[in-house]
């Protein structure tokens, strides 16, 4: 897991507690962050409910267009989906097919996403020209907390309000807690899950793998 400093993590004392479930409509989903204090440093935790699986290239699609390798998939991502961002503006999904994208969902308020981020920033400044998309989708976050969070954090991807999404976050799941992060290969192909907070290395092993 990342070591580089992170602004001050401490949530306020009125959001979730770790491990609440929160329902939003009729989902149900467990938020979980469990942090310990490591040295001079925080080392984020999750506990994982559901399986994450790693980024395999399918070999014989690689063979047949080297620009565009594809994956063993769990199927096709719903890329039908137009979200606003935390500015206003609507972000079609399936605008970024074509690229490799890499879906966050996540909470400001959630250290585990936290610990992530810094890897999440560093993988968009070296990529988003080689044909990576990252988007960060908050579970329950407001607009005008995302916009003060991006500011201090300086992250540069597209931010998107969640919290009245529960279909785009139904048809990315089941996802049995945050920080959840959605790879998705060039085809629209959904090549692999990451449950619980990833470290830099890990994404980008995967990511390069399809680039």
């Amino acid at each position: 897991m990342s070591t580089e400093p992170t602004p001050e993590t401490t949530p306020p004392s009125d959001t979730p507690q770790a491990g609440a479930p929160r329902t939003q409509g009729i989902t149900t989903r467990w938020i979980i962050a469990v942090t310990a204090a490591v040295g001079a440093g925080v080392l984020a935790m999750s506990m994982m409910l559901g399986p994450s699986r790693g980024v395999e290239v399918d070999k014989s699609s690689a063979a047949s267009d080297k620009d565009k390798p594809g994956c063993k998939s769990e199927g096709p991502a719903n890329l039908e989906f137009t979200v606003k961002d935390m500015n206003g503006a609507s972000v079609r999904l399936a605008d970024y097919k074509g690229k490799v994208m890499l879906i966050n969902f996540w909470a400001t308020w959630c250290p585990p996403c936290k610990a992530e981020l810094p890897g999440l920033i560093a993988l968009h400044d070296a990529y988003k020209d080689k044909g990576l998309a990252i988007l960060g989708v908050s579970e329950d976050d407001d607009p005008e907390t995302l916009r003060k969070f991006a500011g201090e954090w300086k992250i540069r991807y597209p931010m998107l309000v969640g919290r009245d999404e529960d279909k785009l976050f139904d048809a990315y799941g089941p996802l049995y807690g945050i920080p959840t992060s959605v790879i998705v290969g060039r085809d629209g192909a959904v090549c692999g899950r990451h449950v619980g907070p990833a470290t830099k290395d890990e994404f980008e092993k995967e990511i390069k793998t399809l680039l």
